[in-house]
């Protein structure tokens, strides 16, 4: 797995994010960690710097992320690596295949990938995307339409799915 060799910090609406930059990519995106109460800075992956001073690569993921959250932006044009099994690649490729302000069940995903059944193996992968966020695993719902996993939590996940439908609170948890 690739180590970031740069970092940065951005404060956004849904709470500070990490940004991970290696050999000229993008590798990862963290959000804060709910699974302890929502940290107030998400923590860097193991073996990340600290944030420093934005690399251009860095500065421009800041600026589409600032332009999607202005409503201005709808599909990130970035350099990604995504690394992953040949599965988890085939999932994050369709998550990209979600129109801004759509969702996709993860039984959808499963059938889009060629493995029907495998709704639990695409949650998975959503769970390992080492982008959320640009990588859109937050447009997956569970078959009956319910917000159901993320790793920035569901009350993050109603945040961008309303954020990116202009409606306010049109998702339940």
């Amino acid at each position: 797995m690739s180590v970031a060799q740069h970092t940065m910090l951005l404060e956004t609406p849904v709470g500070p994010l990490v940004l991970g930059e290696g050999d000229g990519s993008l590798l990862g995106l963290r959000l804060p960690d709910v699974a302890d109460g929502g940290a107030l800075t998400p923590s860097p992956a193991a073996g990340w710097p600290p944030p420093g001073r934005p690399t251009p690569l860095l500065r421009l993921v800041a600026d589409q992320l600032v332009a999607f959250f202005a409503g201005e932006l709808t599909r990130f044009e970035l350099p990604l690596m995504l690394e992953g099994t040949t599965f988890q690649r085939r999932v994050w490729h369709e998550l990209r295949q979600i129109p801004y302000g759509g969702t996709a069940t993860y039984g959808e995903i499963a059938e889009r990938v060629g493995s029907p059944g495998a709704s639990r193996a695409v949650g998975l992968a959503n769970n390992r995307n080492p982008v959320p966020i640009i990588v859109p695993c937050h447009r997956v719902v569970g078959a009956d339409g319910a917000l159901v996993g993320f790793g920035g939590g569901l009350a993050c996940k109603r945040w961008l799915l309303d954020h990116e439908s202009g409606s306010d609170q049109l998702f339940t948890l």
